[in-house]
């Protein structure tokens, strides 16, 4: 516990985890009021269940679903980066090797920053998720939408639930991006590998969907779909995605698998320099 508490204060004081979700959240919001100040008079699609329509994005109960889509989806990736930075910082600032000279056990150290690296991930999803509804209620004001269901029972009541399921989702792609940095023992190798990672496996869904659906990135996407919830869109993955249920249990093998990668090295790489 005290090793964690110590990384969370850490993190706390890091820009990168500010200027992360600062960003996403920067993002998040202009989106969200530029569709509200363009739909205005604008009437909603029908006729199609799986239509996108940029009105939906403020339109309430449908705007919770949007907004969290956007915040996991997108939030992945830049938890990938966090992920990365953090772990890549402590090879190459030697905070990693001053804890270990100071006697402090490699795996619990490394288990301690990621653990830490994970609660800061559920901050921040939960900061721009409530900001990205504010923002949504804003939005729908300017563009003379009702906001007649933002106190939908069913939603409301579905939302801890969903944001549980976006938070190991997310997370699981930190971990990816903890375990790359660590293999490289660099910052911007490990952030680098990761983004390039993450859209190197979007564009391989296009040739091969029945072997990338079970990689890391397509699962996480794939948990995140509720049965009966209009939730399809650009992070929800397509049609030869996993059924939930099935990619939730391969979002923990990916996350234990990552975790265990980047213990190991520690464990027992060689501490120079």
């Amino acid at each position: 516990m005290r090793l964690f508490f110590s990384g969370l204060r850490k993190l706390v004081r890091r820009p990168a985890t500010w200027t992360t979700v600062g960003i996403l959240i920067g993002l998040l919001v202009l989106i969200v009021l530029a569709v509200g100040a363009g739909v205005n008079g604008r009437t909603l699609r029908s006729g199609n269940a799986n239509a996108v329509d940029p009105k939906l994005l403020v339109t309430f109960p449908g705007a919770y679903d949007r907004i969290l889509q956007f915040t996991t989806g997108l939030g992945g990736l830049f938890a990938l980066a966090y992920g990365a930075a953090i772990a890549g910082s402590e090879w190459s600032w030697g905070t990693f090797k001053s804890a270990v000279a100071r006697g402090e056990s490699r795996v619990r150290y490394m288990t301690a920053s990621y653990v830490s690296i994970a609660v800061m991930i559920g901050f921040g999803i939960l900061l721009t998720f409530v900001v990205g509804v504010v923002a949504a209620i804003v939005g729908a004001n300017l563009g003379g939408v009702s906001t007649g269901g933002l106190g939908d029972s069913a939603t409301l009541n579905d939302l801890p639930l969903r944001l549980l399921k976006g938070w190991l989702a997310v997370i699981e792609e930190g971990a990816l991006g903890f375990a790359i940095a660590t293999l490289a023992r660099s910052q911007l190798a490990g952030i680098g590998a990761g983004i390039a990672f993450y859209f190197g496996e979007g564009f391989a869904a296009i040739f091969l969907p029945d072997i990338v659906k079970y990689l890391p990135f397509s699962v996480a996407n794939a948990s995140l779909v509720v049965a009966g919830s209009n939730t399809a869109g650009m992070f929800a993955g397509g049609a030869s995605a996993l059924p939930a249920d099935q990619a939730e249990v391969l979002v923990a093998v990916w996350l234990v698998g990552a975790l265990l990668v980047a213990l190991l090295f520690s464990d027992r790489a060689e501490i120079t320099g």
